[in-house]
């Protein structure tokens, strides 16, 4: 069982940046996919960035290439940062963990995020125009 808890969340105005952390707690393997999925009430999730934990490789969406970047962080930890922020990346944030093949494969984004195993609760980001 793997945890993962989501801080950072809130309120910018546009153009402004944010930084969201994932905590990851439980049992890991040693390579895994880790993704960030926003979603807007009455939408598929939609995958942001993903980040191959022990094997590199760092995957985007379009919407978001050049204005976000995601990286371990502290000890079991993942951030997102976002900068450049628009109102249209206003949505509840979830982290979440997969095998290794999500990430490598590319599918990691699929069906709003099917192949993953672990979600966090999520947290709100609201971008205010």
């Amino acid at each position: 069982q793997v945890y993962l808890t989501e801080s950072g969340g809130g309120s910018v105005q546009a153009g402004g940046s944010l930084q969201l952390s994932c905590s990851i707690s439980g049992d890991t393997a040693s390579t895994y996919c880790m993704a960030w999925f926003r979603q807007v009430p009455g939408q598929e999730r939609e995958g942001v960035a993903a980040l191959y934990i022990g094997g590199g490789g760092q995957y985007y969406a379009d919407s978001v290439k050049g204005r976000v970047t995601m990286s371990r962080g502290a000890k079991n930890t993942v951030v997102l940062q976002m900068k450049s922020l628009k109102p249209e990346d206003t949505g509840t944030y979830y982290c979440a963990q997969g095998s290794s093949y999500g990430c490598y494969s590319g599918s990691w984004r699929s069906g709003g995020g099917f192949r993953m195993d672990y979600w966090g609760e999520g947290i709100p980001v609201t971008i205010s125009s």
